[in-house]
């Protein structure tokens, strides 16, 4: 008999597994959303993939193509001197009929009245406890807390998921999704102990079959990487994001450490430049957001493998001890 996890985030998001996939820019596309949905949890569509809102609708219409199950779209609210056209975007996914919309970086703040308006569930991420309050004071239905360990966009502060996670799950009323360090079910497991109701989870399913990126990197990624492999770059500029510790991450540490300014800086961290790495194979020629647990990833599998082991590891941990 197949056991299922029931958590507030699986009662509202009407899923089987409340494990959410990171929207990874390039890599969170039509074929690894619906293979996470299909396996029981939730697919994140990075809307950041697509330079328009009509690209991001022929996406979202391919993977209704793959799934029937629920997925969502990533809006990521970054500082930009050329910030997308957001309304745009929420436009098409509520026209698409997306009921699930995860935000990230700045508060959703401006756009919640056309989020909530159409009926959307929207969940934030959020590094800290007080973002978290502001979030759930505007109307957001869920947060996700990120830990340092996590990959991209990490914070200023630090915070390590063990302290974090409960922090957030005593101060708010609304479910709380770990995110940072979660990548098999002992990691799952422990964001259920510690009050969560569900996980986010990036570099495990980077490191799954589904993931649209050269196997070559993947497999590299996977032989080669320990719980040091990955370093912060730039924290100068208050944008700290947690990145694969290759050639080009020490270019950047070195360039931040000379004072070279941003514009100098940009050509080393551009997301075309990640884009073409994936193409190609080769890791060491893109800034590649990737998690402190890739240092215990160590194989490349099928999502639903993933999702099946995860969850019947999380099992075994949580039924350790019972008598």
């Amino acid at each position: 008999m197949k056991r299922r996890l029931n958590t507030r985030i699986t009662e509202m998001l009407g899923i089987e597994y409340p494990i959410l996939s990171g929207a990874m820019q390039w890599l969170a596309k039509a074929e690894l959303v619906a293979a996470v949905s299909n396996a029981g949890g939730l697919g994140v569509m990075s809307s950041a993939t697509f330079p328009t809102a009509e690209a991001l609708r022929a996406e979202i219409r391919k993977c209704r193509e793959l799934t029937d199950k629920p997925f969502a779209v990533n809006l990521t609210l970054m500082p930009s001197l050329a910030p997308p056209d957001y309304p745009s975007y929420i436009r098409v996914c509520i026209e698409e009929g997306i009921r699930i919309m995860e935000t990230s970086g700045r508060a959703p703040e401006p756009y919640m009245a056309a989020m909530k308006g159409a009926g959307m569930i929207v969940i934030h991420k959020c590094t800290v406890v007080k973002h978290a309050l502001k979030a759930q004071k505007i109307g957001c239905d869920a947060v996700i807390m990120d830990g340092t360990e996590a990959a991209g966009h990490v914070g200023e502060n630090d915070i390590g998921s063990i302290a974090l996670w409960p922090a957030a799950v005593d101060a708010l009323d609304i479910p709380v999704i770990a995110c940072g360090g979660v990548g098999d079910g002992r990691g799952l497991a422990a964001a259920l102990m510690l009050g969560c109701e569900g996980a986010t989870v990036g570099t495990r399913f980077f490191l799954s079959e589904e993931a649209p990126a050269l196997a070559a990197g993947k497999q590299m990624v996977a032989e080669k990487l320990d719980e040091t492999g990955t370093a912060l770059v730039l924290r100068r500029f208050t944008n700290t994001t947690r990145v694969l510790n290759n050639g080009l991450a020490v270019k950047v540490k070195q360039l931040e450490e000379s004072g070279a300014p941003f514009e100098e800086i940009a050509p080393y961290v551009s997301g075309r430049r990640l884009k073409t790495a994936f193409e190609t194979g080769d890791l060491n020629d893109g800034v590649l957001t990737i998690g402190q647990i890739s240092g215990i990833l160590h194989d490349v599998k099928p999502v639903k493998q993933i999702m099946d082991d995860m969850i019947e590891q999380c099992f075994r941990c949580m039924e350790r001890y019972r008598e």
